[in-house]
């Protein structure tokens, strides 16, 4: 006999009062801490539980009593349904208050170390269409809205477009208008998804992988170029004909796609990293640009996604760095060596090491083509690159710029560090809870000295920080 499903409780008339990770905010009823998405402080609620722990649960709205004064008016059409962008309820003068607050939170509650004042966070000048990068999925499966069912959908209307829904790895919710990256992106996405219905186009099975469409990245830059990146599966050598008139359709219609390209993915997932690239149209790359350096940007490449707000955040790091021309440099978790770059003029060499060996082929590249001739770069795990033994062989840095991935740095590197010993330390940080882990770390020879927060994600809970750390005095 199968056991009765526990019925969980409906709140009513509960207040919002302060915003959480995740994108999500929080009300507390009684001793119980309630996280709640798509509302903001303010708002007064009835809540539906639908998982509950011993001191928190998780909960939907299901029913508005009162609209806080400071809430926003979504201005997608898909706000609610798609994962992204789930702050856009908050006007961005909140958001960037909140984010303020988290930088704070993280770094006094698991930091525990003495900390200066926090400068006001850097906001982004533009909070619409601010991507340069943004990655599409096909799929025969897409997710049905509310609309959708009222309009009965029937199955061979089941092929979309677009971004996946959170926790349903399977279903991709078709979009129409995106908001994250210039209109050129929905122009070419939704041009594409016409012509692929039209000519009867196999959109991707995820659970069973057939299929001939799988994937579309854009990528658009300041300089005005632009790459798209279509991704398939083909199984039979008759399919490479139907996939290139597709090809030859994107090229028609857009002749401003500096670099057309694609990717043969017959695997069960969908990286890329390990797959050849096959230029169809243009060039394999496109150029970045910042304080006239040229930064090429293959397929695989790492830019920041946010062009105009990195450039921000880069002459933060540099200005923190406090160099002379004199110093020498270590750029940890260097990416294509932008930073590394990017502070070069002002060092006397710098030195970077990154995970990715194709990364640190073009942090190779950008030198060459930019005429710096002071950058290493060294391709290798950090851990087992950044060691004693190397930093007696290149020379022991003078200030360390590092910025690991959310994970933050393994526990041996901030041992070598300590080891080396820098005047300085730039810490960029994506994810302040796992910065405030390594700066209690760092604590036992280095000072905060300086903290910038900077918003590169806006409408999102994410937020970069950035922090200088100065080597105490020995007594």
């Amino acid at each position: 006999m199968a056991r009765n499903k526990k019925v969980l409780p409906l709140l009513e008339k509960v207040t919002i009062t302060d915003v959480a990770a995740e994108g999500k905010a929080i009300a507390k009823v009684n001793d119980l801490v309630v996280f709640v998405p798509y509302v903001v402080p303010g708002d007064v609620v009835d809540l539906q539980i639908k998982r509950k722990k011993n001191h928190y649960a998780e909960a939907e709205a299901v029913k508005f009593h009162e609209y806080s004064s400071v809430r926003a008016v979504p201005f997608c059409e898909h706000y609610g349904v798609c994962g992204g962008c789930k702050w856009q309820v908050l006007p961005y003068s909140e958001q960037i208050k909140y984010k303020q607050k988290q930088v704070e939170d993280n770094l006094k509650r698991i930091g525990k170390i003495e900390l200066p004042e926090i400068l006001p966070i850097l906001g982004s000048a533009k909070t619409e269409f601010y991507r340069n990068k943004l990655e599409f999925t096909f799929s025969n499966k897409r997710w049905l809205t509310w609309e959708d069912i009222q309009q009965n959908v029937t199955y061979d209307q089941m092929n979309g477009l677009g971004f996946h829904i959170p926790g349903a790895f399977d279903k991709v919710l078709a979009i129409e208008k995106c908001w994250l990256q210039d209109d050129i992106s929905n122009r070419i996405r939704n041009a594409v998804r016409d012509y692929a219905y039209e000519h009867n186009y196999s959109f991707i099975n995820l659970r069973s992988q057939e299929g001939m469409l799988r994937n579309m990245i854009v990528r658009t830059s300041t300089t005005g170029e632009l790459m798209v990146i279509l991704i398939c599966k083909i199984v039979e050598d008759s399919e490479m004909e139907l996939f290139k008139n597709i090809l030859q359709f994107i090229a028609d219609s857009f002749p401003e796609i500096t670099s057309l390209l694609y990717i043969i993915n017959n695997k069960c997932n969908d990286t890329i990293n390990d797959l050849d690239v096959h230029v169809f149209r243009g060039n394999d790359h496109i150029f970045e640009e910042m304080e006239g350096l040229r930064f090429k940007i293959g397929p695989k490449s790492f830019y920041q996604t946010n062009s105009e707000q990195a450039y921000n955040l880069y002459k933060i790091t540099r200005e923190f760095a406090g160099l002379t021309g004199n110093e020498l440099v270590y750029d940890l978790y260097t990416g294509t060596g932008t930073i590394a770059n990017f502070v070069s003029r002002q060092a006397r060499q710098v030195i970077g090491i990154e995970y990715v060996p194709e990364a640190i082929e073009d942090a190779k590249v950008n030198a060459e083509i930019n005429g710096i001739d002071n950058t290493l770069f060294f391709a290798g795990d950090m851990k087992d690159m950044l060691t004693q033994d190397f930093i007696n062989e290149y020379g022991r840095p003078d200030v360390i710029i590092t910025d690991p991935p959310r994970a933050g740095m393994h526990q041996d590197v901030v041992d070598v560090i300590l080891f080396a010993e820098p005047k300085r330390i730039v810490y960029v940080s994506c994810n302040p809870a796992t910065q405030a882990r390594d700066l209690q770390l760092l604590d036992a020879k280095y000072a905060v000295k300086a903290i910038q927060p900077v918003d590169m994600f806006p409408h999102t809970h994410h937020v970069e920080n950035v922090v200088l750390l100065e080597l105490r005095p020995t007594e």
